[in-house]
């Protein structure tokens, strides 16, 4: 059986999105790797397996086009509104925390938040399914 290892978005500058890896979600450098024309950097946390994996492409100056598909990175959390507060604290801006119910009972509750490179990242209360 396939086991999910990690997913990689490309971004203009390292720096800038391991710091907001590391500020938004605690996650740190697993291991970084340098080629000639571009770097991998994979980044985790204790809490998972899983990596984010980001790939800097050396002299790229413009934004990537993440196009109208609606994909996204989700992270689970045992205080929503905790981590929400502490987000806006850093001067992020996470949206709103939404409520999502199913037959008349909670389904979800979330926020999302964008990183710098503009990808959306899904923060959800750990809830049901979503541990």
């Amino acid at each position: 059986m396939a086991k999910m290892i990690h997913s990689m978005i490309r971004v203009l500058e390292e720096e800038r999105s391991v710091s907001f890896y590391t500020q938004a979600f605690g996650l740190d450098i697993a291991d970084r790797l340098d080629f000639e024309t571009f770097t991998l950097i994979y980044l985790s946390n204790p809490e998972s397996e899983f990596e984010l994996e980001l790939t800097v492409n050396k002299g790229r100056e413009d934004a990537y086009d993440l196009g109208n598909g609606y994909g996204h990175l989700a992270v689970s959390v045992s205080d929503l509104d905790s981590e929400h507060q502490r987000l806006t604290g850093l001067g992020m801006t996470p949206g709103k925390i939404v409520e999502f119910n199913r037959d008349g009972a909670l389904l979800a509750r979330f926020f999302f938040i964008t990183d710098p490179d503009g990808y959306k990242i899904e923060v959800l209360q750990r809830h049901g399914r979503f541990k």
